[in-house]
């Protein structure tokens, strides 16, 4: 089985038909949070969340968003905000056989840290009792087995990751019959 993952797309509707295009055929996708902004709903984005069946959680600003005057515009579709109002803030499945976890920012209580590689935290992702721990939220990719634990996280969809050629866009695949994923970039 092949899953698709993406995170952070900050209501970039056409990054994400990118992401999809260059992800090749998936088998399920899932969204690991952040895919509106704060202050602005997305409609266009929630849609083709929604309508490929995506695996969706709720990240910051999502939940910052629905919860401000944003979510009320007349321009929002009250039924998509209501199906993104009704994503959890985590996900706990199985896929192709393995025990996924899905988190926005971290698997334990932190409000929303920021744990890229090499932090401190970053070890406490294979304290988890899964196969796979897939998280966003700091626009940096990173493919890394933890012990047992593969952690992974797609970087952003919609603002990429600095480099010397300029911000990259990304997303992951990860192949269950193999176990292992491979990050993707968009430019």
């Amino acid at each position: 089985m092949k899953i698709g993952i993406v995170s952070d797309v900050h209501c970039q509707h056409r990054a994400l038909d990118m992401a999809l295009e260059r992800m090749g055929p998936v088998d399920r996708l899932v969204c690991a949070g952040d895919c509106i902004d704060q202050s602005r709903f997305c409609n266009d984005t929630v849609a083709r969340l929604r309508d490929t069946g995506a695996l969706a959680i709720l990240g910051n600003h999502d939940l910052h968003c629905l919860a401000g005057e944003a979510r009320r515009s007349p321009r929002v579709d009250p039924v998509l905000a209501d199906w993104l109002a009704d994503r959890p803030r985590e996900l706990r499945l199985e896929l192709g056989g393995l025990r996924i976890r899905v988190v926005h920012a971290t698997s334990w209580p932190s409000d929303f840290a920021y744990v890229p590689p090499g932090h401190a935290h970053f070890q406490r992702f294979e304290d988890d009792d899964v196969d796979v721990l897939i998280y966003g939220h700091t626009h940096m990719p990173v493919v890394k087995r933890l012990g047992r634990t593969l952690v992974i996280n797609p970087g952003s969809v919609g603002e990429g990751r600095p480099e010397p050629r300029g911000f990259v866009r990304s997303c992951a695949v990860l192949d269950t019959a193999c176990g292992e994923a491979r990050i993707v970039d968009l430019d």
